[in-house]
């Protein structure tokens, strides 16, 4: 019987060469490397790959050259493919439905980030309270002025985070991960709002407190963190702002496009926030410039969940759902997976 086929999109293994040789033991392995759009339709409509079975990203940075991953391509996968398993938590460059509608499983990799995502979101979290971006820039001018300003003007506006409230929109891995730092780390109280509540084991285990509506949880929190996955629209629009407690913070470290970054600025420029910490931006890689030169605001390259223990979780994770799929039926980390017709996998 011949073995199933996976096509290995982007740059060759780093780190994890002995599951890659199981991988290479139990399958046939075929390789895009990093082609252009072009050149991958070209190759998919010619079947250079042949039927293969399973698409395997490993890395973030290499084998998405060829652009969104929507219809265009989706249409000319073949049949035989089942599961596409990639690097990266967020999959707003795929059509997962559209996937779905195929029978291909999509597998994020988001397990293999939650730590660095969630370290992330602490420092930008705090940042927000003690308004260290302020202090830093004040420091690289070298201008004794700002130095003065900043060390007298600082401490008297800022607060430690313990005691306040940290509401977080959407309890996922990562949310999860940062109410767990944030309630041990800093002795924040915390709130969250997403469609499914989580058992109320983990809510017992950080004190956490469900609430029923966005808008609940907007005027409630002290600092509010963005955590969830992109739904194809802004969910934190300029109405959102104004119903945040006066004088509260907002960190994003899920998606910019979620985010009306208007609506965000005018809040900040009236006040009504007092500061917000950015991992991610509406038009990447460009950055608002108000925001950028705004010192009250962090702004970050979307690096997050990005570290090098998260690209070797990445490698791995991505083997280890094509290994499971094929060998059990289920793979580990499924997007999509509610969307389809088990019968049909």
């Amino acid at each position: 019987m011949p073995k199933p086929i996976v096509l290995h999109l982007g740059d060759d293994i780093r780190w994890n060469h002995g599951l890659y040789q199981e991988l290479q033991q139990s399958f046939d392995i075929v390789r895009s490397y990093s082609m252009k759009r072009p050149e991958f339709i070209e190759a998919l409509k010619s079947k250079k790959f042949g039927d293969f079975n399973a698409i395997y990203r490993p890395f973030w940075n290499t084998g998405g050259e060829m652009g969104p991953f929507n219809d265009e391509l989706i249409s000319l996968l073949p049949s035989s493919c089942k599961i596409y398993a990639s690097a990266g938590a967020g999959f707003d460059w795929v059509d997962t439905v559209r996937l779905a509608k195929n029978n291909i499983i999509y597998c994020n990799s988001a397990d293999a980030c939650t730590e660095s995502a969630a370290d992330a979101a602490l420092y930008l979290i705090l940042n927000t309270f003690r308004r260290f971006t302020q202090s830093a820039l004040a420091a690289r001018s070298l201008d004794p002025e700002q130095f003065r300003v900043a060390t007298s003007s600082i401490p008297a506006m800022t607060h430690n985070p313990a005691g306040h409230v940290l509401g977080v929109i959407g309890m996922g891995r990562i949310g999860l991960r940062v109410a767990q730092k944030a309630y041990a780390a800093f002795g924040m109280k915390i709130l969250y709002y997403d469609v499914v509540r989580k058992p109320s084991k983990l809510e017992e285990e950080i004190k956490a407190t469900f609430v029923n509506t966005l808008d609940e949880l907007l005027a409630m929190s002290d600092c509010t963190l963005l955590a969830t996955p992109y739904v194809g629209d802004i969910l934190v629009k300029r109405e959102h702002f104004l119903k945040m407690k006066e004088g509260s913070r907002f960190v994003n470290i899920a998606r910019g496009k979620l985010v009306d970054e208007d609506g965000l600025i005018a809040a900040l420029e009236s006040n009504h926030l007092f500061a917000a910490g950015l991992d991610v931006h509406f038009d990447e890689p460009h950055v608002n410039p108000k925001l950028a030169h705004m010192i009250n605001v962090e702004v970050q390259c979307h690096i997050g969940g990005g570290s090098l223990e998260s690209h070797m979780g990445f490698e791995k994770l991505g083997m280890e759902n094509i290994m499971s799929f094929f060998k059990t039926g289920q793979p580990i980390s499924p997007v999509n997976m509610h969307l389809i017709d088990q019968s049909k996998l």
